[in-house]
């Protein structure tokens, strides 16, 4: 799983699902130095966001896509859309956590941490029967790749909290005696 290389938002912690922005030098410059760990493997297929973000890094990345699915958009913030963590707590007078207390609706109507595991585990189901081909690389972004990390893992949405993949990043999704791991995780 890639994360998409830096953008405007990510950089300052903005959420970023719908509003689709291009990825900074600094971006652009962390998805060519993915190049190098990708070579070499045995790709079964390449799936992307559709968001430019993703696409561009795959691109820069050297990988050539085979699909764009959209169960790999990130999640929908809804009203949270453009706006820092920092900011919706004090909103809020409380400190916000997207692992607790989810999205409210905006000019789109958001998205919770289930509909979101839904969406991921189609993609796991479409991947699994690929692996015995080669790796299935998945482009996309922070939030939706964290909580496929933890479905894979066979845990709830909520246990994406626990992974952290900074942008232009990656982690490798496996097995150890038949059972699902998490082989590498924020690599760059």
């Amino acid at each position: 799983m890639v994360r998409h290389g830096q953008t405007e938002w990510s950089l300052s912690g903005q959420h970023t699902s719908v509003t689709d922005l291009p990825l900074l030098p600094e971006g652009e410059e962390q998805a060519r130095r993915l190049r190098g760990d990708l070579d070499g493997r045995t790709l079964a297929a390449v799936w992307t966001s559709p968001r430019l973000r993703a696409r561009r890094t795959a691109e820069l990345a050297g990988l050539a896509v085979t699909a764009t699915d959209e169960d790999l958009v990130e999640l929908d913030y809804g009203g949270y859309e453009g706006r820092t963590t920092a900011e919706i707590s004090e909103e809020l007078g409380r400190a916000w956590s997207l692992w607790e207390d989810g999205t409210v609706p905006g000019r789109t109507p958001g998205e919770t941490l289930a509909d979101v595991g839904v969406r991921v585990d189609r993609v796991l189901d479409r991947a699994r029967p690929l692996l015995a081909d080669g790796d299935v690389v998945l482009v996309a972004h922070g939030h939706v790749l964290r909580v496929l990390s933890a479905r894979w893992l066979g845990l709830d949405p909520r246990a994406g909290a626990l992974l952290a993949l900074p942008a232009g990043s990656y982690g490798v999704l496996g097995h150890e005696h038949d059972r699902p791991v998490l082989t590498g995780w924020g690599l760059h």
